[in-house]
């Protein structure tokens, strides 16, 4: 009998793999990922699913944007993957992928394809994706699936998507044709938005206390320069 591995077993890996300090407003959204995806990956009905991907590799780049040192976000990322004991370019690739598609079609096209298999328009591979989720039962839903599913749409229609009313009921044609949760479904992407939001004040604040620090010391600085040469 395989032993299932712990949420300690994951964060042990991955900080054996990401070995420098990260910073402390990204830490616990990088553990809070790490929980989560840790959960789904131990629960029986949990299967990989490339919007999914697209969901985590989403999540990750955007709450970690204005991350510093710039050079360690790459080595958080693969760390991250790879304590979940899966491949950080497969995610990745498929991610990169499905945006690609999703780019090159509108929303229309998008709901069509949930709804006939065969639509032309659509890409094949959507298609695919839309369908195994559909004839899957068990399927597990995931909030980051989710945002997987959100980021194909704001590829797709940026503009339309900003309408909350509009947003609204895409996203329900969208759970009602794949037997999603619609409330949880809302409520899980209201929460990711809203947290992008404060995560970009917070951003914003720090940079502003970045900034009033460095013109202290400068200051400070110029003032030492000024007794200096009062006293020569």
């Amino acid at each position: 009998m395989n032993n299932i591995r712990t949420v300690s077993d994951t964060k042990r890996t991955f900080y054996s793999l990401h070995t420098r300090p990260i910073n402390s407003i990204y830490r616990r959204v990088v553990e809070e990922l790490m929980v989560e995806m840790h959960l789904l990956s131990v629960n029986v009905d949990f299967s990989y699913d490339p919007i999914y991907a697209l969901g985590v590799v989403t999540a990750f780049d955007r709450f970690m944007q204005g991350y510093h040192p710039l050079s360690d976000q790459e080595s958080i990322y693969n760390a991250l993957i790879k304590a979940e004991q899966d491949d950080p370019q497969r995610y990745r690739g498929d991610a990169e992928r499905l945006q690609a598609l999703a780019q090159n079609l509108s929303i229309k096209d998008l709901i069509a394809s949930l709804k006939s298999p065969n639509y032309g328009e659509s890409d094949q591979e959507l298609q695919g994706h839309f369908q195994r989720i559909i004839n899957n039962s068990k399927f597990k839903y995931s909030r980051l699936f989710a945002i997987g599913l959100f980021t194909l749409l704001e590829q797709a229609d940026p503009k339309s998507i900003q309408d909350k009313a509009t947003r609204e009921q895409i996203l329900g044609q969208m759970a009602e044709v794949l037997n999603l949760p619609q409330d949880k479904l809302l409520k899980d992407l209201d929460l990711y938005r809203s947290n992008l939001e404060k995560l970009a004040q917070a951003r914003i604040m720090i940079e502003e206390m970045t900034q009033a620090e460095r013109k202290k010391r400068e200051q400070r600085a110029n003032q030492a320069v000024g007794i200096s040469q009062q006293d020569t």
